[in-house]
């Protein structure tokens, strides 16, 4: 597999939503048509084989998929971990995006050390948080939605407790380092 289609193919794994292919040329430092032929060939190889995950592209949206004949399965474990308790790492990660958002996925992963891109997308099926692209910064951004909101009884993310002196990144940081040390071993999402 070519370095690029390799690079494709690990982006739209991991994206949470649909990825254009103008992301794709942007994110790959490349042209639009070697990054064109990839997605072409990606969509061949994963369209062709019998595997649970298949390549969608509607127009110049381009998004991995699991295949509708898994569908009941798929729903039935999206069900169970969109109804269970939220982790420790999910919560963390919420109050993150409770007191900084709207803020980048980077900037969480940077808070709390470790890779977020399931734990986001788990926040974002449960209603809990919402993405929205940052013109300015020209990324993704990620904040409370609300339905987080109501679920708390309030009205604005200012009501949330301490928010003015937790608002800071320097203040969030340091709980966050006390509630989650940087432990090799407990690196988990």
């Amino acid at each position: 597999m070519s370095n690029l289609k390799s690079k494709i193919e690990s982006l739209l794994f991991i994206s949470n939503q649909p990825l254009t292919i103008k992301r794709l040329v942007s994110l790959a430092n490349t042209e639009k048509e070697k990054v064109e032929e990839a997605i072409k060939e990606l969509t061949s190889e994963y369209n062709q084989k019998e595997g649970g995950v298949r390549i969608q592209k509607i127009n110049e949206q381009i998004q991995m998929v699991t295949t509708a004949v898994n569908a009941k399965i798929v729903k039935d474990f999206i069900k169970e971990e969109t109804t269970g308790e939220l982790t420790r790492p999910a919560l963390e990660t919420l109050t993150i995006i409770a007191y900084r958002g709207p803020v980048t996925r980077a900037e969480i992963e940077q808070i709390r050390g470790v890779n977020c891109a399931i734990i986001l997308r788990n926040l974002m099926m449960r209603g809990l948080a919402a993405i929205a692209e940052d013109k300015k910064k020209m990324q993704m951004t990620y904040s409370i939605t609300f339905d987080f909101l109501k679920f708390l009884g309030l009205n604005e993310p200012r009501e949330l407790p301490d928010y003015e002196k937790l608002n800071s990144s320097e203040s969030l940081e340091k709980i966050v380092k006390q509630v989650n040390p940087v432990n090799p071993a407990n690196q988990e999402n």
